[in-house]
Protein backbone atom coordinates (compact mmCIF):
# COMPACT_ATOMS: atom_id res chain seq x y z
CA UNK A 1 0.00 0.00 0.00
CA UNK A 2 1.55 3.71 -1.05
CA UNK A 3 2.79 5.54 1.92
CA UNK A 4 1.23 9.38 2.71
CA UNK A 5 3.43 11.62 4.25
CA UNK A 6 1.87 12.47 7.38
CA UNK A 7 1.51 16.36 7.75
CA UNK A 8 4.24 18.10 9.35
CA UNK A 9 5.24 15.04 11.68
CA UNK A 10 6.90 13.61 7.98
CA UNK A 11 5.77 10.06 9.68
CA UNK A 12 5.38 7.87 6.63
CA UNK A 13 1.84 6.25 6.69
CA UNK A 14 -0.31 4.06 4.97
CA UNK A 15 -3.91 6.23 3.21
CA UNK A 16 -5.63 3.83 5.04
CA UNK A 17 -5.49 3.04 9.40
CA UNK A 18 -7.17 0.57 11.43
CA UNK A 19 -8.94 1.77 14.11
CA UNK A 20 -10.25 0.04 17.20
CA UNK A 21 -13.07 1.71 18.82
CA UNK A 22 -15.51 -0.94 18.26
CA UNK A 23 -12.96 -2.92 20.54
CA UNK A 24 -13.71 -0.76 23.53
CA UNK A 25 -17.51 -1.76 24.07
CA UNK A 26 -19.48 0.69 22.62
CA UNK A 27 -20.73 -1.51 19.64
CA UNK A 28 -21.86 -4.02 21.31
CA UNK A 29 -20.14 -7.85 21.44
CA UNK A 30 -17.51 -9.15 19.22
CA UNK A 31 -15.65 -12.49 18.56
CA UNK A 32 -12.12 -12.20 19.77
CA UNK A 33 -10.14 -14.83 17.38
CA UNK A 34 -11.67 -13.12 14.44
CA UNK A 35 -10.79 -9.53 15.83
CA UNK A 36 -7.56 -10.75 15.92
CA UNK A 37 -7.15 -11.90 12.76
CA UNK A 38 -8.60 -9.05 11.17
CA UNK A 39 -5.53 -6.80 12.95
CA UNK A 40 -3.18 -9.63 11.06
CA UNK A 41 -4.77 -9.34 7.70
CA UNK A 42 -4.37 -5.33 8.18
CA UNK A 43 -0.58 -6.02 8.70
CA UNK A 44 -0.99 -8.64 5.32
CA UNK A 45 -3.20 -5.35 3.56
CA UNK A 46 0.21 -3.23 4.07
CA UNK A 47 -1.77 -1.42 6.91
CA UNK A 48 0.75 0.81 9.00
CA UNK A 49 -0.98 3.18 11.18
CA UNK A 50 -2.86 1.59 14.16
CA UNK A 51 -5.46 4.21 15.79
CA UNK A 52 -6.68 3.07 19.63
CA UNK A 53 -7.58 5.84 22.26
CA UNK A 54 -7.53 5.46 26.39
CA UNK A 55 -11.38 5.80 26.30
CA UNK A 56 -12.11 3.51 24.03
CA UNK A 57 -13.08 1.17 27.29
CA UNK A 58 -10.58 2.60 29.15
CA UNK A 59 -7.79 0.24 27.91
CA UNK A 60 -10.09 -2.46 26.56
CA UNK A 61 -9.29 -1.38 23.36
CA UNK A 62 -6.02 -0.62 24.01
CA UNK A 63 -4.90 -3.78 25.65
CA UNK A 64 -6.81 -5.70 22.89
CA UNK A 65 -4.03 -4.12 20.39
CA UNK A 66 -1.35 -4.36 21.61
CA UNK A 67 -1.94 -7.99 22.63
CA UNK A 68 -2.54 -8.65 18.47
CA UNK A 69 -0.18 -6.67 17.39
CA UNK A 70 2.86 -7.68 18.96
CA UNK A 71 2.86 -11.17 18.44
CA UNK A 72 2.47 -10.31 14.65
CA UNK A 73 4.57 -7.44 14.08
CA UNK A 74 7.69 -5.57 15.15
CA UNK A 75 7.45 -2.33 16.72
CA UNK A 76 9.56 -0.23 14.32
CA UNK A 77 7.10 -1.65 11.49
CA UNK A 78 4.07 -0.01 12.83
CA UNK A 79 2.95 2.88 14.14
CA UNK A 80 0.34 3.42 17.28
CA UNK A 81 -1.83 6.18 17.56
CA UNK A 82 -3.51 6.75 20.66
CA UNK A 83 -5.81 9.19 22.58
CA UNK A 84 -6.36 10.44 25.97
CA UNK A 85 -8.02 13.35 27.99
CA UNK A 86 -11.40 11.66 29.35
CA UNK A 87 -11.83 10.31 32.36
CA UNK A 88 -14.42 8.53 34.44
CA UNK A 89 -15.73 10.39 37.89
CA UNK A 90 -18.34 7.65 38.77
CA UNK A 91 -20.40 7.13 36.11
CA UNK A 92 -19.84 10.68 34.27
CA UNK A 93 -17.37 11.23 31.77
CA UNK A 94 -15.47 13.83 31.61
CA UNK A 95 -12.98 15.70 29.87
CA UNK A 96 -9.51 16.05 31.28
CA UNK A 97 -6.56 17.83 29.62
CA UNK A 98 -4.91 18.68 32.90
CA UNK A 99 -0.95 17.91 33.04
CA UNK A 100 -1.54 15.05 36.11
CA UNK A 101 -4.03 13.62 33.95
CA UNK A 102 -2.18 13.34 31.00
CA UNK A 103 0.84 12.24 32.29
CA UNK A 104 -1.20 9.09 34.04
CA UNK A 105 -3.04 8.75 30.52
CA UNK A 106 0.33 8.02 29.17
CA UNK A 107 1.46 5.51 31.06
CA UNK A 108 -1.56 3.72 31.19
CA UNK A 109 -1.62 3.88 27.32
CA UNK A 110 1.96 2.63 27.57
CA UNK A 111 1.46 -0.21 30.00
CA UNK A 112 -2.18 -1.50 27.96
CA UNK A 113 -0.60 -0.98 24.96
CA UNK A 114 2.64 -3.18 25.50
CA UNK A 115 5.01 -0.54 24.78
CA UNK A 116 7.49 2.22 25.31
CA UNK A 117 6.45 4.81 23.31
CA UNK A 118 3.60 6.20 21.16
CA UNK A 119 4.00 7.32 17.72
CA UNK A 120 1.01 9.87 17.53
CA UNK A 121 -0.63 10.91 21.53
CA UNK A 122 -3.91 12.91 20.74
CA UNK A 123 -5.81 15.08 22.93
CA UNK A 124 -9.00 13.14 22.13
CA UNK A 125 -11.64 16.01 22.93
CA UNK A 126 -11.45 19.54 23.57
CA UNK A 127 -10.91 20.68 27.40
CA UNK A 128 -12.29 24.09 28.21
CA UNK A 129 -11.48 24.05 31.71
CA UNK A 130 -7.79 23.69 30.99
CA UNK A 131 -5.63 26.38 29.95
CA UNK A 132 -4.16 25.18 26.92
CA UNK A 133 -0.53 26.24 27.82
CA UNK A 134 -0.56 23.32 30.52
CA UNK A 135 -2.15 20.87 27.98
CA UNK A 136 0.60 22.16 25.41
CA UNK A 137 3.11 21.83 28.31
CA UNK A 138 2.95 18.07 29.61
CA UNK A 139 2.91 17.31 25.89
CA UNK A 140 5.95 18.80 25.32
CA UNK A 141 7.46 17.31 28.34
CA UNK A 142 6.29 13.90 27.18
CA UNK A 143 7.96 14.22 23.95
CA UNK A 144 11.64 15.32 25.86
CA UNK A 145 10.76 12.31 27.86
CA UNK A 146 10.58 9.98 24.89
CA UNK A 147 7.32 8.75 26.16
CA UNK A 148 5.58 9.96 22.82
CA UNK A 149 6.98 11.29 19.29
CA UNK A 150 4.16 13.49 18.14
CA UNK A 151 1.56 15.60 19.17
CA UNK A 152 -2.25 15.63 17.72
CA UNK A 153 -5.67 17.15 18.45
CA UNK A 154 -9.05 14.87 17.81
CA UNK A 155 -12.37 16.77 17.72
CA UNK A 156 -11.04 20.23 17.81
CA UNK A 157 -11.74 23.26 15.63
CA UNK A 158 -9.59 26.08 14.25
CA UNK A 159 -9.75 28.46 17.36
CA UNK A 160 -9.27 25.79 19.35
CA UNK A 161 -6.37 24.00 17.68
CA UNK A 162 -4.85 27.68 17.33
CA UNK A 163 -4.87 28.17 21.17
CA UNK A 164 -2.96 24.92 21.90
CA UNK A 165 -0.96 25.31 19.09
CA UNK A 166 0.48 29.00 20.45
CA UNK A 167 2.45 26.76 23.92
CA UNK A 168 3.44 23.80 21.74
CA UNK A 169 3.29 21.48 18.33
CA UNK A 170 -0.01 20.69 16.81
CA UNK A 171 1.31 18.04 14.13
CA UNK A 172 -2.09 16.06 13.45
CA UNK A 173 -5.63 16.15 13.33
CA UNK A 174 -8.44 13.54 13.57
CA UNK A 175 -12.06 14.91 12.96
CA UNK A 176 -15.15 13.22 12.22
CA UNK A 177 -16.12 12.89 8.08
CA UNK A 178 -17.75 11.30 5.90
CA UNK A 179 -20.77 12.01 3.35
CA UNK A 180 -23.36 12.47 5.77
CA UNK A 181 -20.97 14.92 7.90
CA UNK A 182 -18.98 17.64 5.85
CA UNK A 183 -18.90 20.61 8.11
CA UNK A 184 -15.21 20.28 8.19
CA UNK A 185 -15.01 21.42 4.80
CA UNK A 186 -15.55 24.87 5.43
CA UNK A 187 -12.58 26.02 7.57
CA UNK A 188 -11.24 23.27 9.76
CA UNK A 189 -9.64 21.13 6.36
CA UNK A 190 -8.27 24.67 5.00
CA UNK A 191 -6.44 25.74 8.04
CA UNK A 192 -4.97 22.07 8.07
CA UNK A 193 -3.55 22.46 4.67
CA UNK A 194 -2.12 25.75 5.03
CA UNK A 195 -0.45 24.65 8.89
CA UNK A 196 0.96 21.21 6.97
CA UNK A 197 -1.03 19.21 9.95
CA UNK A 198 -1.77 15.96 8.99
CA UNK A 199 -5.61 14.99 9.10
CA UNK A 200 -6.51 11.54 9.95
CA UNK A 201 -9.99 11.43 9.53
CA UNK A 202 -12.62 8.71 11.42
CA UNK A 203 -16.40 7.40 11.05
CA UNK A 204 -16.08 7.48 6.86
CA UNK A 205 -18.67 4.60 7.17
CA UNK A 206 -21.17 6.94 8.84
CA UNK A 207 -21.25 4.52 11.74
CA UNK A 208 -22.25 1.99 9.42
CA UNK A 209 -25.04 3.79 7.39
CA UNK A 210 -22.54 3.43 4.79
CA UNK A 211 -22.04 0.12 4.83
CA UNK A 212 -24.93 -0.67 2.64
CA UNK A 213 -26.80 -3.29 5.30
CA UNK A 214 -28.96 -1.40 6.71
CA UNK A 215 -32.78 -0.99 5.93
CA UNK A 216 -35.87 1.00 8.43
CA UNK A 217 -36.12 -2.24 10.24
CA UNK A 218 -32.60 -2.70 11.55
CA UNK A 219 -32.35 -2.42 15.01
CA UNK A 220 -29.37 -2.14 17.28
CA UNK A 221 -28.45 -3.88 20.83
CA UNK A 222 -28.82 -2.08 23.99
CA UNK A 223 -24.84 -1.78 24.50
CA UNK A 224 -24.51 -0.73 21.28
CA UNK A 225 -25.17 2.99 21.12
CA UNK A 226 -26.98 3.59 18.43
CA UNK A 227 -29.90 2.18 20.03
CA UNK A 228 -30.62 5.61 21.50
CA UNK A 229 -29.15 8.05 18.62
CA UNK A 230 -31.70 10.35 17.02
CA UNK A 231 -29.12 9.51 13.90
CA UNK A 232 -30.29 6.04 13.45
CA UNK A 233 -34.14 6.25 14.34
CA UNK A 234 -37.40 7.76 12.98
CA UNK A 235 -37.22 9.79 10.11
CA UNK A 236 -33.91 11.07 10.14
CA UNK A 237 -32.72 7.32 9.64
CA UNK A 238 -35.27 6.85 6.68
CA UNK A 239 -34.77 9.97 4.77
CA UNK A 240 -31.12 8.84 5.17
CA UNK A 241 -31.49 5.14 3.74
CA UNK A 242 -32.76 6.35 0.90
CA UNK A 243 -29.84 8.58 0.31
CA UNK A 244 -28.19 5.38 0.38
CA UNK A 245 -30.11 3.67 -1.87
CA UNK A 246 -28.82 6.34 -4.99
CA UNK A 247 -25.51 6.56 -3.55
CA UNK A 248 -25.29 2.12 -3.83
CA UNK A 249 -26.50 2.54 -7.69
CA UNK A 250 -23.32 5.19 -8.16
CA UNK A 251 -20.69 2.46 -6.51
CA UNK A 252 -22.41 -0.28 -8.69
CA UNK A 253 -21.95 1.94 -11.85
CA UNK A 254 -18.62 2.67 -11.23
CA UNK A 255 -17.79 -1.55 -10.78
CA UNK A 256 -17.13 -1.00 -6.86
CA UNK A 257 -18.60 -1.13 -3.31
CA UNK A 258 -20.45 1.24 -1.29
CA UNK A 259 -17.73 1.02 1.19
CA UNK A 260 -15.28 1.95 -0.86
CA UNK A 261 -17.13 4.33 -2.49
CA UNK A 262 -17.27 6.13 1.07
CA UNK A 263 -14.00 5.50 1.81
CA UNK A 264 -12.50 6.73 -1.57
CA UNK A 265 -14.70 9.61 -1.34
CA UNK A 266 -12.87 10.59 2.03
CA UNK A 267 -9.54 9.88 0.62
CA UNK A 268 -10.71 12.23 -2.78
CA UNK A 269 -10.62 15.30 -0.08
CA UNK A 270 -7.01 16.91 -0.93
CA UNK A 271 -6.21 17.77 2.95
CA UNK A 272 -7.05 14.17 4.23
CA UNK A 273 -4.06 12.16 4.47
CA UNK A 274 -5.81 9.06 6.17
CA UNK A 275 -9.04 7.43 6.69
CA UNK A 276 -8.97 5.33 9.69
CA UNK A 277 -11.44 2.26 8.96
CA UNK A 278 -12.53 0.09 11.81
CA UNK A 279 -13.65 -3.50 11.13
CA UNK A 280 -14.10 -7.19 13.08
CA UNK A 281 -13.89 -9.60 10.62
CA UNK A 282 -11.21 -10.06 7.15
CA UNK A 283 -13.22 -9.63 4.47
CA UNK A 284 -14.75 -6.61 5.64
CA UNK A 285 -11.15 -5.03 5.88
CA UNK A 286 -10.20 -6.69 2.24
CA UNK A 287 -13.45 -4.53 1.04
CA UNK A 288 -12.49 -1.16 2.61
CA UNK A 289 -8.69 -1.10 2.33
CA UNK A 290 -9.08 -1.60 -1.43
CA UNK A 291 -10.37 1.86 -1.53
CA UNK A 292 -6.76 3.29 -1.54
CA UNK A 293 -6.28 2.34 -4.22
CA UNK A 294 -9.91 3.59 -6.07
CA UNK A 295 -9.48 7.59 -8.05
CA UNK A 296 -13.01 8.91 -8.30
CA UNK A 297 -13.22 10.78 -11.35
CA UNK A 298 -15.13 14.54 -11.88
CA UNK A 299 -18.52 13.13 -12.75
CA UNK A 300 -17.88 10.34 -10.23
CA UNK A 301 -17.95 13.13 -7.10
CA UNK A 302 -20.87 15.35 -8.93
CA UNK A 303 -22.94 12.20 -8.99
CA UNK A 304 -22.70 12.00 -5.04
CA UNK A 305 -23.39 15.40 -4.90
CA UNK A 306 -26.65 15.32 -6.48
CA UNK A 307 -27.46 12.16 -4.35
CA UNK A 308 -26.70 14.13 -1.59
CA UNK A 309 -28.72 16.63 -2.08
CA UNK A 310 -31.69 15.47 0.30
CA UNK A 311 -28.94 13.61 3.23
CA UNK A 312 -29.33 14.94 6.64
CA UNK A 313 -26.38 15.35 8.93
CA UNK A 314 -25.73 12.32 10.75
CA UNK A 315 -23.49 13.58 13.71
CA UNK A 316 -22.88 10.34 15.78
CA UNK A 317 -22.46 10.73 19.40
CA UNK A 318 -20.00 12.98 21.59
CA UNK A 319 -18.66 12.14 24.98
CA UNK A 320 -21.12 13.61 27.20
CA UNK A 321 -23.80 11.67 25.34
CA UNK A 322 -22.77 8.22 25.50
CA UNK A 323 -24.09 5.17 28.17
CA UNK A 324 -21.96 5.39 31.42
CA UNK A 325 -20.10 2.22 31.28
CA UNK A 326 -18.55 3.70 28.15
CA UNK A 327 -15.42 6.01 27.24
CA UNK A 328 -15.64 5.91 23.38
CA UNK A 329 -17.65 8.85 21.39
CA UNK A 330 -14.21 8.83 18.96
Amino acid sequence: MERMRLGKSELQVSPIAFGTWSFGGDWGRFDTDEAKATIGRALELGITLFDTAQGYGFGAAERFLGDALWSRARRDDVFVATKGGLRMDGDRLLRDASGRWLREGVDSSLRNLGTDYIDVYQIHWPDEHTPPEETAGVLEDLVRAGKIRHVGVSNYDVKQIEDLARFGRVETLQPPYHLFRREIEDEILPYAMDHDIGVLVYGAMAHGLLTGTMTPETTFAPDDWRASSSDFTGDTFRRNLAVVERLKEIANQRGITLPQLAVAWTLAQPAVHVTIVGARRPAHLDESAAAADIVLAPDDLAAIETALADAIPVWGPHPEGMPPQSGGAE
